[in-house]
């Protein structure tokens, strides 16, 4: 009898073994992108590759994939993209130096990665790549204070984006060049945006700030645009926790961009929705009619979230908060397709402030920009969002 017992347990043992477990999403969701996207990352399927943020933040979430599994054909599929847009000297394809644009450093940070990757036949014209774009920020245009602007044709305009597009990487540069200067001006850069455009009442920050006053969404006594974007603050949140990664522990800035995380943190709490477990597409009017649950916002938050609480950066309580946010996205937001592919909804395609059409940063404008299925910096920012509350569960 107990012989009998014996072999039915080790029998359920090796059944329950054999049973398949189910990949995690941020494997599913980067596979499934892999496979709409085989060849190169243009916005459009079947386009030719482009070079911009949107790509960058692709890679660089396909890369955390790599690093969590360590799965040979996620670094295939970084080094085949980005060598679309690599020439043989080094040079960057469809990169316009003089645009001075922040949305074109962002993907500088795969390269950072590529050309530390021993055997990769290419790893020198990668660094000479990630030069360029180092050089553009050595150029960069910049504020009476010394904060970049957006670009060219956004003259003394800071965004919140721009941290996200410039900072990790100008970091993680400066950090391999042995460059103490570049350190201290990413620490500058949240600085003056600190300064400039967070509110003390709501905690938030403003989407952008014109030091000339000239806009027509800037406030005349403040300079700041009128209202809180959620993928803007998003941007920064994200900022945040990856330049901490680089800034070293003895660094004088750092405890000041620890407070800013902290601060930050309780923030996005207050305007979380509590039936979802979301972010407003305008955080701070969640009632207001039109307004919605943003994918792309929410999957940035959960991230900053999780990995601020998943190094002590935050309190334990804000990777439960990301948790939340991140059921809540899954549930509403993921969608498996026919084919079995994975994919995304719900995330707005641009938010930006001035340009033609003009936009002028009021409330109505946000809520005129369609959503997207399956956009990119939806889909990106779920995959990182998904690794980060993965490592939560399972370090």
């Amino acid at each position: 009898m107990r012989y009998c017992v014996v072999l039915a347990c080790l029998f359920l043992s090796l059944a329950s073994q054999a049973q398949p477990t189910a990949r995690p999403l941020s494997q599913q969701m980067a596979d499934s992108f892999m496979q709409w996207y085989p060849d190169s990352l243009g916005l459009l399927q079947n386009k030719a590759a482009r070079w911009g943020y949107e790509q960058g933040l692709l890679l660089k979430a396909i890369e955390r994939v790599w690093q969590r599994t360590g799965q040979p054909k996620y670094l295939a599929y970084i080094v085949r993209t980005i060598d679309y847009s690599i020439g043989a000297d080094g040079s960057i394809q469809r990169y316009t130096y003089q645009d001075f644009s922040l949305d074109n450093i962002n993907t500088g940070r795969t390269l950072l990665t590529l050309m530390q990757q021993p055997g990769l036949p290419r790893r020198e014209q990668y660094r000479q790549a990630a030069r360029q774009l180092h050089q553009q920020l050595v150029a960069q245009p910049r504020t009476p204070a010394g904060g970049f602007w957006h670009k060219q044709r956004y003259p003394q305009q800071m965004w919140l984006d721009g941290l996200y597009m410039a900072e990790p990487f100008a970091a993680e540069y400066s950090v391999l060049t042995n460059d103490a200067a570049g350190l201290d001006d990413v620490a500058k850069q949240f600085a003056l945006v600190e300064k400039y455009l967070r509110d003390p009442k709501t905690g938030l920050y403003y989407h952008g700030y014109d030091d000339s006053r000239a806009q027509q969404w800037a406030d005349k006594t403040t300079g700041q645009s009128p209202n809180f974007w959620g993928r803007g603050l998003g941007w920064y949140a994200m900022a945040l926790v990856d330049v901490l990664d680089y800034l070293p522990k003895n660094h004088p800035q750092r405890p000041a961009l620890l407070q800013d995380l902290r601060h930050l943190a309780p923030a996005l709490v207050r305007y979380q929705d509590a039936a979802t477990g979301g972010w407003y597409q305008v955080l701070d009017q969640g009632q207001r009619a039109g307004n919605y649950i943003e994918t792309s916002a929410s999957c940035m938050f959960v991230y900053a979230l999780a990995k601020g609480a998943r190094l002590g950066y935050l309190d334990k309580k804000f990777g439960q908060v990301a948790r939340r946010g991140y059921a809540g996205i899954v549930q509403k937001f993921v969608q498996t397709e026919p084919d079995g592919t994975l994919a995304l909804t719900g995330t707005v395609g641009v938010g930006g402030l001035g340009g033609t059409p003009y936009r002028d940063g009021s409330y109505a404008y946000y809520l005129s920009e369609p959503l997207k299925k399956n956009d990119f910096k939806g889909v990106g920012s779920f995959i990182m969002a998904s690794v980060e509350v993965e490592m939560l569960a399972k370090p």
